[in-house]
């Protein structure tokens, strides 16, 4: 029996004013429709658009119902989500972006799963609606870090999510800097499950993550769940060791060596100084996120 049933939204928005309008209409319809308390909990992540406004201005229109949090900088988006998990009431707490191209409508899916008794679901975009290079990259990656992590997911990339108030409480006990939100719930769910749910293109604005900023955030999940690199690059390390032995002994000692020792000391080193980097993040201590100003109720100003 569930302590409320209340549905808490999570989402995290930057620079997402031209999407905002659409989203807020498709969103509270559907939540509407679904007869249960709700509360929708927007971040301002630092956007530098009107979006901030916009939030505000649909706060007159649902002043009961909807949150919003405003950071004072950017953070980033899985720490955006973290600080609407810390503030969230529901039951169960569903997050979604706000590019629109995960479709609000597949929300009531996710909250029959829930009910069913899964404690975390997650989703795989079907049919996606990016590019050929983003497709096939984003399936590798997906390859990739489930060997890494040891976890069962086929989309890390999708935030269209739902878990029940137990492994949101879990997650907000957790205090790391740096962290991958559907990872970290898949660590401690007992009853997780994914759901194929539909995809669209993004029809306006510019997509927050370039390819660079793509590839930070896969080895960040892949640092931030597994000494993996740290072993893999031990076990390079003894097989170069090898490899030179034996070429010491056929008297072939040369330029090719010594490329592969310089570059497998290059990637010692960068590999060993990230792990290094997150443990300074950590001791420092410094706050995951400042926050502004949170409007709730009646507090518009």
């Amino acid at each position: 029996m569930l302590k409320n049933d209340m549905i808490s939204i999570v989402i995290p928005v930057y620079n997402e004013a031209e999407n905002l309008p659409e989203l807020f209409r498709r969103l509270f319809t559907v939540m509407e429709n679904l007869s249960r308390p709700y509360e929708v909990i927007l971040i301002n992540d630092g956007s530098r658009d009107s979006s901030l406004p916009i939030m505000l201005q649909e706060r007159k229109t649902h002043p009961d119902t909807l949150r919003v949090i405003d950071f004072n900088g950017n953070f980033g988006q899985h720490t955006a989500i973290l600080a609407g998990f810390s503030i969230s009431r529901g039951e169960y707490v569903i997050t979604l972006d706000a590019d629109l191209q995960n479709p609000p409508e597949e929300i009531p899916r996710i909250v029959a799963e829930l009910d069913s008794g899964h404690d975390a679901v997650g989703t795989i975009r079907q049919k996606r609606r990016d590019s050929f290079f983003r497709r096939y990259a984003s399936r590798a990656v997906n390859r990739i870090m489930n060997s890494v992590t040891g976890f069962t997911l086929h989309d890390y990339g999708c935030m269209l999510r739902g878990y029940n108030r137990t492994i949101i409480d879990i997650i907000n006990e957790c205090g790391e800097v740096s962290t991958f939100i559907p990872a970290l719930a898949q660590k401690f769910a007992v009853n997780p499950t994914e759901l194929e749910v539909s995809h669209e293109a993004r029809t306006k604005g510019e997509s927050k993550y370039s390819l660079f900023r793509l590839i930070r955030l896969q080895f960040d999940l892949m640092t931030a769940f597994s000494i993996f690199p740290l072993q893999a690059i031990t076990i390079t390390g003894g097989i170069v060791t090898g490899l030179g032995v034996v070429l010491a002994l056929c008297g072939e000692l040369g330029y090719a060596l010594n490329v592969i020792l310089s570059g497998l000391v290059m990637a010692c080193t960068g590999i060993t100084g990230e792990y290094t980097g997150r443990i300074y993040q950590e001791v420092r201590k410094r706050p995951r996120w400042v926050i502004r100003k949170i409007y709730e109720g009646g507090n518009n100003g």
